[in-house]
């Protein structure tokens, strides 16, 4: 059966997400756009040449027209913070970008599941959903995918296990707003507390988890990786490609990722990361967690921010 992606940006970002693919099991055809369509074609003709050793697979640099029949749309297409730029300035310059590539992709490919990538992720996924006249279901924001995964191998560096004994998660907008919901965190059905408490009794020297420097890892990772090698590009391409798994998948999965909230924890009319119901058919809606009162705030409190930045952008 025929399992096509199309990703627009051969960025870094957009690059690796297509080798990413051509190296898993996820898609049979892949079509990479980019408005630089030298570095398009360049970025497929290496990738390309290291199928031989998988099942054949088709790679194509093409236009917008290419994305035709497209089962799943990866937008990844923006500018990074030069000096200087304030992030509504960065903010607006990517939403404009957004805004020319939304009506091309979209009457090419009206039926493909949308995963949205391009920062600020939030709002440019509330920006596609408000502009692009599709059902919301069709419709996903890479959100916190990433730094749910950053805080899990960060827990699983402290409690030496497996990172998919963790579930835990990073809720809220990617970004400074983001937060943990501690009350929800555990290790396999257990509480994290619980479980150091288990681990001491057995005479493991371990100890607490500091949360607010856990989540200050979280946030900050992005920032320090673009420090040390210029940009971030593996870990994320790596989350894009478990959200394309979960949408190819057979059935509906759960993951932090980003889409429109319609009164959930009190909070609606933008896109945020809360646990989300995605598979074949999309956005299958959220799942309420039993959070406390000061996380509920804390949601609340990321919602506002996201909506004083929307508040100032032109869609």
């Amino acid at each position: 059966m025929k399992r096509k992606i199309t990703i627009i940006g051969a960025g870094s970002v957009g690059a690796t997400i297509a080798y990413t693919l051509s190296k898993e099991d996820i898609a049979t055809e892949l079509v990479l756009i980019d408005i630089n369509k030298e570095k398009a074609a360049g970025e497929v003709m290496d990738i390309e040449q290291g199928t031989c050793f998988r099942d054949p697979i088709s790679i194509v640099a093409g236009d917008y027209e290419d994305a035709k029949d497209s089962n799943i749309v990866i937008i990844t297409s923006g500018i990074a913070r030069k000096p200087g730029q304030t992030r509504i300035e960065l903010t607006q310059t990517n939403v404009n970008i957004l805004k020319s590539i939304t009506p091309e992709i979209v009457k090419a490919a009206p039926n493909a599941i949308y995963i949205i990538v391009s920062n600020p992720v939030d709002i440019m996924t509330y920006v596609f959903t408000r502009i692009s006249g599709l059902p919301e279901n069709q419709i996903i924001g890479s959100g916190t995918i990433l730094d749910t995964a950053r805080l899990r191998f960060g827990l699983s560096e402290h409690l030496k296990i497996a990172q998919k004994n963790i579930h835990a998660y990073v809720f809220g907008e990617h970004g400074d707003t983001s937060f943990i919901p501690w009350s929800c965190a555990y290790i396999s059905g257990i509480s994290i507390q619980q479980y150091i408490d288990l681990m001491r009794s057995k005479g493991k020297d371990m100890g607490d988890i500091d949360k607010e420097g856990m989540l200050e890892y979280v946030r900050k990772s992005g920032g320090k990786i673009i420090a040390n090698k210029g940009a971030t590009f593996y870990a994320v391409a790596t989350a894009v490609c478990q959200i394309c798994s979960r949408v190819m998948a057979s059935s509906d999965s759960v993951a932090t990722v980003s889409s429109m909230l319609h009164g959930e924890y009190g909070i609606e009319d933008v896109c945020l990361s809360t646990l989300t119901m995605i598979g074949p058919n999309g956005v299958q809606g959220k799942l309420p967690m039993r959070m406390n009162k000061g996380e509920i705030e804390r949601l609340q409190a990321s919602a506002e921010a996201l909506k004083a930045v929307i508040s100032q952008i032109e869609l």
